[in-house]
């Protein structure tokens, strides 16, 4: 059955959300029983037309975060995030910038795959605000067990969701920004931004852009480390 119809059939039966992740917290919060309770998350309607909740995944005490918008499509149906055509992209960009991709933890602010039917395809559907605060909880509780010294913020809603609403990408990318959720935090272009790009010129400029973003983080690493 082609994945379109399988969640299709799940609309049958409608499901009540409590309006929050804070409702599907354990009491223990390790990574292992924030992923497990995730997977039962019932905070918005968005579990309805995911396949799972697509948790973040990385070390315990990795040094550097990285947060996106939602998991797409090859994600949701992988169960693991940034694995994608977007997150083959990432993988590029961090090798560029000298970064191993096992050290760091990615994740998203929305952990279930939000889409739109179009022929066979599902396609990417940004999240609104009351999906976005339900299923916050779940960032903020990978935030203080992770503990990273950098946070990287790619995309606006990541960024809103994080550092606030006023907070533009267009005119901070790449800046180092004060915030309680780690030493330092920055926001830049999500790697899907690449991909949408209008020519392979274009896709390569703004591939160095991305990739010259995230070399800030090497020398911050090795400047706590010293």
């Amino acid at each position: 059955m082609h994945p379109c119809a399988a969640l299709v059939e799940r609309h049958v039966s409608p499901a009540a959300s409590t309006g929050s992740a804070a409702d599907f917290m354990p009491e223990r919060r390790t990574l292992p029983a924030l992923r497990e309770a995730a997977a039962r998350c019932r905070g918005c309607q968005l579990w309805t037309r995911g396949t799972q909740t697509v948790f973040g995944e990385g070390p315990r005490h990795a040094r550097v975060m990285l947060v996106g918008e939602q998991p797409g499509n090859d994600e949701d149906l992988a169960g693991k995030p940034f694995v994608g055509p977007a997150g083959r992209v990432l993988d590029r960009a961090l090798e560029a910038a000298g970064i191993a991709r096992g050290d760091v933890y990615v994740t998203n602010v929305v952990k279930h795959f939000k889409w739109e039917p179009k022929g066979k395809r599902r396609i990417h559907a940004k999240p609104n605000q009351m999906e976005i605060a339900a299923c916050l909880p779940w960032l903020e509780a990978e935030l203080d067990l992770v503990k990273p010294t950098v946070l990287v913020c790619l995309g606006a809603t990541a960024a809103q969701a994080l550092l606030g609403g006023k907070f533009r990408v267009t005119k901070q990318r790449g800046e180092w920004i004060a915030s309680r959720w780690a030493p330092r935090v920055m926001a830049t272009v999500h790697p899907s931004a690449i991909l949408r790009a209008p020519d392979d010129a274009a896709r390569h400029a703004e591939m160095e852009r991305f990739v010259a973003d995230l070399k800030h983080i090497p020398p911050v690493l090795a400047a706590r480390a010293a």
